[in-house]
């Protein structure tokens, strides 16, 4: 199975930008599609945006334009930049990676998003 470890998030201001990145090991990487999905206090945990290893992304309706999802198959990695970041885009933010095997789920850690003036 894999195991992801996430890196990136912090504290920035409204309009500002951030770039959390997660590596996988464990499996062969081009088995899953990857993924970040972010969970606010109180509320469920939501998808953000997600990409297939043959490059298909998409996205949550609230951060089109404003985040973009990439991943390096050579590296075993995939990144989310966030820009433009509003004060609801506050969250903790989860990598993902789904199997297309078994559609089984694995998580990172979780890293704390906080846009805040």
């Amino acid at each position: 199975q894999v195991q992801l470890v996430e890196s990136g998030g912090g504290l920035v201001q409204p309009g500002g930008s951030l770039r959390l990145s997660c590596a996988a090991s464990g499996d062969n990487f081009s088995f899953y599609v990857m993924g970040w999905y972010r969970q606010a206090p109180g509320k469920q945990r939501e998808l953000v945006a997600r990409q297939t290893s043959g490059g298909s992304r998409n996205y949550a309706d609230s951060v089109k334009g404003r985040f973009t999802i990439s991943r390096d198959n050579a590296k075993n990695t995939v990144s989310l930049r966030m820009d433009t970041l509003k004060p609801e885009d506050t969250a903790v933010y989860y990598c993902n990676a789904e199997s297309v095997r078994t559609r089984l789920n694995y998580w990172g850690q979780g890293t704390q998003v906080t846009v805040s003036s």
